[in-house]
């Protein structure tokens, strides 16, 4: 890499360019000195990776907002490219709802007009405009309120970026600023308050609803905001480079910024139904999602030195770091570690991390990702952060039981990768007191569901030995051992040990699927019956595979077409489960794996899964496992994924057709061309061109012909399928929630009687965790144990109703995209006047619908 490459990427850092030191003046000079001295010869170059630095690190942006004032001096031209491009960028972005680009942009605009590169005027210009779309969006007579999220974005982004500007607008245009707030302030008068409902981390089950008190996100910037105004706009989190430099920017061209546009408004749905409404909220909530939803999971003396405008800062700088340098983990850390604030924030950082894992309805990336900078901030800091997260793990196991059912189950998934990541090693001893509450407890199916998956990532006597310290806690580990084959010996039924071992021949014999199927035609099914054809069919062909996953692919690929012919129907898909249940019963992980395999082979209908997920011997287990719930949400996840792979075949195909379409169209032009040209042959007009060439015109039109009609076969072919699987998914979820009202009916009204959204779900005395301490979790300093009250008194049949009711809004939140279609369906079918109110507020809550709607 290049010196000035090296010194725009790293300034700011403590990095070897710049001798290791951290010194904003020398950084500064430095880079622009070598910058200066290659403009003649890289311009372009320099142009396009000081812009694409500004984007990407944006924590930087102020000693790049600098450098570029500082070639303002220099090169007016150069710097005026910078503001062009940075339109054309803006622009770009508004049209296609970047949201992080649009953020980001509006920000660098802002420190370059504190470095005199841009007008005031021309920014304030930039926020009214936002700020009348905002506005014209929520109006109920011109507007769309259902896309209030891109509206409340674009405030969004006005008020964050006054942290960088706010002093220097104030002092050189305080009366167009004043401007902005009072519109600020008209359009927060008129907009609707955005609840938490459905998206919520904490269920909060024990307390009175307090939607309608609390401040939502847009609300609370605008406070910090007031409140830095009143500090006159003084924080610690910016730094504010330009100063250094404030003689000199002076004298510098400030440039004026082009007008920009907002995206055409959408479309007021032509009836304002509830449904109609809450479908067009659900596509903006999508486009423009809140980025940060605050987990305060640590107490407050934690972070009391730090300003809640600084707070805000500092989680700009976090979120912004994870988002650019998703791609390169151990950057991410440095950076995360390093940034430019003089006061300490990792139990800040801790808190932003942990809030994008159990983001809903999803995070912006996959909970690995968090998972790697977790670990690696971990190294970073090892005399600080682990014991941070530690105390993160804490006040969220305190606080178990409020957490919803899709967080807990991240939550589980990644403390057991992270403590794969150091050898098991935990403080056991501290959660040893599950084994004195009920089966039911989630803090001991926590404790139990943290061991299981700790035991897929290593194996069993490496996790015992983990838990040495407690012993007692091996209760909650899962069974040690391998399948559960039936037939080892002829103690039991000696007709079907006697037909598995034969089976088991003819497979080691290289016996086809067909001689495999006749046999059991001719000689099994008809003196056996099917039920017992089915067990022992299963039952052997697992066991051959079971040695490993290779095996067991190898025997479903030779041999699905057996499986495929005993079992043709959801009843007898069902009964396969089963087996498959049984035979790995002593593993969770292989069961859901084989069952997803199999629903990949087509030997099993994701209705059958539904079905044998809520048979009677398993709705009993809703409340103390996870082994139904993941197989449930493989089988969900298989059919999405079948949808948008669908999707994306069918976008692709369209532009082929279209591609295909022109040069088919060219080609017939070409030779249309060619025939009407005229020629003398032997002295004779004759139309047409030279034969040869004549015909290697016609041989081109055919082809691309034949291409462009194959292509739209392909098209139709799969928007076939598309319409079929369409159709299958409203079937599969359907099906999903008439179930789950079914289990659910009767045992919500012998539970809970006929209690409605307002009440509050349980008694406050009998959570596991007092009301005093859920807020934050107090640490003693000494050992960094957490105070936590062990008692809990929900009773059996209502922790069922309340474990079923989180899975029926963490699914109806997941699969929201699937599930709209089909709502006018499902409200007529499913979600009648007789359906339980708390089932209703379930399915509501993770659609983001208002029961009040």
């Amino acid at each position: 890499m290049s010196s000035w490459r090296s010194l725009i990427l790293r300034i700011g850092e403590k990095s070897p360019e710049y001798s290791g030191v951290i010194d904003f003046k020398d950084h500064i000079d430095a880079c622009f000195g070598a910058v200066r001295r290659e403009l003649d010869h890289s311009e372009d170059d320099i142009l396009t990776f000081l812009l694409q630095c500004s984007e990407q690190l944006p924590h930087k942006v102020p000693l790049y907002g600098t450098l570029i004032g500082l070639l303002n001096l220099e090169n007016e031209d150069f710097v005026k490219k910078i503001v062009e491009s940075t339109q054309k960028s803006l622009q770009d972005a508004l049209d296609s709802g970047d949201c992080n680009r649009i953020r980001v942009l509006l920000r660098f605009l802002t420190v370059l007009m504190c470095s005199k590169v841009i007008q005031p005027s021309s920014l304030v210009v930039i926020f009214e405009t936002l700020l009348s779309s905002a506005a014209t969006i929520v109006d109920d007579e011109k507007g769309n309120p259902s896309w209030q999220a891109r509206a409340d974005f674009y405030i969004t982004c006005v008020l964050s970026c006054l942290p960088w500007g706010g002093s220097e607008l104030v002092e050189q245009i305080p009366e167009e600023v004043e401007r902005v707030m009072v519109g600020i302030e008209a359009y927060l008068s008129i907009r609707r308050k955005v609840s938490d409902v459905g998206l919520s981390v904490f269920e909060e089950i024990n307390k009175i609803d307090k939607l309608h008190v609390e401040q939502d996100f847009v609300e609370d910037l605008w406070s910090r905001i007031q409140d830095l105004s009143k500090n006159s706009w003084k924080l610690e989190s910016v730094p504010r480079p330009h100063l250094l430099y404030e003689a000199q920017l002076v004298a510098g061209k400030s440039h004026d910024f082009g007008p920009i546009i907002c995206q055409e408004q959408s479309d007021t749905p032509v009836e304002l139904s509830r449904l109609n409404f809450g479908r067009q909220k659900h596509e903006a909530e999508l486009k423009y999602p809140q980025r940060i939803r605050r987990l305060n999971i640590f107490s407050a003396s934690k972070t009391e030195d730090i300003q809640p405008i600084d707070r805000f800062v500092v989680e700009e700088y976090l979120l912004d770091v994870l988002f650019y340098l998703n791609g390169c983990r151990k950057e991410c850390a440095a950076c995360m570690v390093g940034l430019p604030v003089p006061f300490r924030y990792e139990y800040l950082m801790a808190e932003t991390i942990f809030s994008q894992l159990l983001l809903l309805p999803q995070p912006p990336f996959k909970p690995i990702y968090y998972t790697l900078v977790i670990i690696d901030l971990c190294k970073s800091l090892p005399g600080a952060f682990p014991a941070v997260v530690a105390g993160a793990v804490r006040a969220l196991f305190d606080r178990i039981s409020e957490l919803d059912m899709e967080c807990r189950t991240r939550l589980i998934l990644w403390f057991s990768h992270h403590l794969s990541n150091f050898q098991f090693i935990w403080p056991w001893d501290e959660w040893a007191h599950v084994l004195e509450l009920p089966k039911w407890a989630p803090q001991r199916v926590f404790v139990q569901e943290v061991l299981d998956r700790e035991v897929r990532l290593s194996y069993w006597d490496k996790v015992k030995q983990s838990i040495e310290s407690t012993p007692a806690l091996e209760e909650l580990l899962p069974p040690k051992g391998g399948p559960d084959f039936i037939y080892t010996s002829d103690d039991g039924d000696k007709t079907e040990y006697t037909l598995s071992k034969e089976l088991n021949s003819m497979v080691k014999g290289r016996k086809t699927a067909r001689d495999v199927i006749i046999w059991l035609e001719e000689s099994v099914i008809p003196i056996n019956g099917l039920d017992v054809t089915l067990r022992v069919v299963v039952q052997t062909l697992l066991d051959i595979g079971s040695k490993s996953f290779t095996h067991l692919i190898t025997v479903l690929e030779r041999y699905g077409q057996v499986i495929a012919k005993i079992c043709p129907n959801e009843e007898t898909q069902i009964m396969l489960i089963s087996e498959v249940s049984s035979f790995w019963k002593n593993s969770a992980q292989t069961t859901a794996i084989t069952i997803d395999r199999m629903m990949g082979y087509r030997l099993i209908s994701n209705l059958a899964i539904v079905k044998w997920v809520f048979s009677p011997t398993n709705i009993d287990l809703f409340h103390t496992t996870d082994r139904l719930w993941e197989i449930l949400r493989n089988a969900l996840n298989k059919t999405y994924n079948r949808i948008s792979d669908l999707r994306k075949e069918i976008s692709n195909l369209k532009k082929s057709v279209v591609k295909a379409e022109k040069i088919a169209a060219m080609a017939k032009a070409e030779l249309d061309g060619a025939e009407a040209k005229l020629m003398l042959v032997d002295g004779e007009p004759v139309v047409g061109e030279n034969p040869v060439r004549m015909k290697r015109l016609k041989s081109n039109a055919e082809r691309t012909k034949e291409d462009e009609v194959s292509t739209r076969e392909s098209l139709e072919s799969k928007e076939a399928l598309f319409a079929r699987a369409l159709e299958e998914n409203e079937a599969l979820f359907l099906s999903l929630y008439k179930h789950f009202s079914t289990v659910l009916m009767e045992r919500l009204h012998e539970t809970f009687g006929e209690k409605t959204m307002d009440h509050p779900v349980g008694d406050s005395e009998a959570m596991a965790v007092d009301e005093d301490d859920t807020p934050a979790m107090e640490m003693d300093k000494e050992n960094g144990n957490s105070k936590r009250n062990v008692g809990y008194t929900i009773g059996e049949k209502e922790q069922w109703c309340l474990s079923t009711l989180g899975y029926v809004k963490a699914f109806s939140r997941q699969y929201a995209s699937e599930i709209w279609p089909h709502m006018d369906r499902l409200e007529e079918e499913v979600l009648t006047e007789t359906i339980h109110p708390l089932f209703r507020k379930a399915v509501y809550s993770g659609l983001r619908l208002q029961v009040d709607q």
